[in-house]
């Protein structure tokens, strides 16, 4: 057990380094999401950071939960060493005071390489991979404007679909497809979120989570989305599996060929 004052986001060290950083951090995400709701997960490639990484909970009882569970726990063939991280990070402090404003981004690379386990990073995942890498490492240090509701993985009901519109609802297929609209997911749920789901399923391709142009069934804000397979015997298997999967307790998932 850490021997630093317990908190909400968890220090993650021994890492394999070999592993790719996107999906370093998508795995991360779905091991601890298990033991509470995350707000963040960081992993930098920089030198002084390489092994490491910060995992966010949106409170201390889904921390130390992961933290019991998965100490020494084999990931990618290395056993993780986890312990609280000494200073909260950015997304805790924006979560606990609106108000706060995190330093500037300019000051991003030095605050990232200090070694044991400082504030690294309130800002959601980006998933430009052709943008520079110091400039991504800078841009983890930003706290996005927006604090969302109560989630499961990300901490901004808008995160991932920012640049997405409403949709008119795609008609519904009885015959196989390639395409499978997914409909009834909670406002929070974002790209990253779904595509751990599918991915699992051979023939993935991609998803586009948009907000839904209707409520649900219970009146509520939701969204929906298309996932992408290679095949419509892959999609089908994918659906089989995942209707009536509930991603959240009281919502499940609709899962219909388009």
């Amino acid at each position: 057990m850490s021997s630093t004052q317990p908190q909400a986001t968890l220090y993650i060290k021994n890492l394999n380094d070999k592993v790719n950083k996107e999906e370093l951090k998508h795995q991360l995400h779905a091991l601890f999401t298990t033991y509470g709701r995350v707000i963040d997960v960081v992993a930098l490639k920089t030198q002084k950071m390489r092994g490491q990484a910060f995992v966010v909970f949106g409170d201390l009882a889904g921390a130390t939960a992961a933290l019991r569970a998965c100490e020494g726990l084999d990931f990618y063939d290395k056993p993780m060493h986890i312990e609280y991280a000494k200073q909260k990070s950015y997304a805790t402090m924006k979560k606990d005071d609106p108000n706060f404003v995190p330093p500037a981004s300019i000051h991003a690379r030095e605050t990232a390489t200090r070694l044991g386990n400082g504030i690294l990073s309130g800002e959601k995942r980006g998933r430009d991979d052709k943008m520079d890498e110091d400039v991504r490492e800078s841009k983890r240090e930003r706290v996005d404007e927006d604090d969302g509701e109560e989630m499961e993985i990300e901490d901004d009901e808008e995160t991932g679909t920012k640049d997405k519109t409403s949709s008119a609802v795609p008609p519904v297929l009885q015959q196989p497809s390639a395409k499978l609209l997914c409909t009834n997911l909670p406002i929070e749920v974002t790209d990253d979120v779904l595509s751990v789901l599918f991915q699992q399923y051979q023939g993935f391709m991609s998803t586009n989570v948009v907000p839904s142009p209707t409520p649900n069934a219970s009146g509520q804000k939701c969204k929906m989305a298309q996932v992408l397979f290679d095949s419509p015997g892959m999609a089908s298997v994918a659906k089989e599996a995942l209707n009536g999967f509930a991603l959240k307790q009281g919502w499940v998932m609709s899962v219909n060929f388009i």
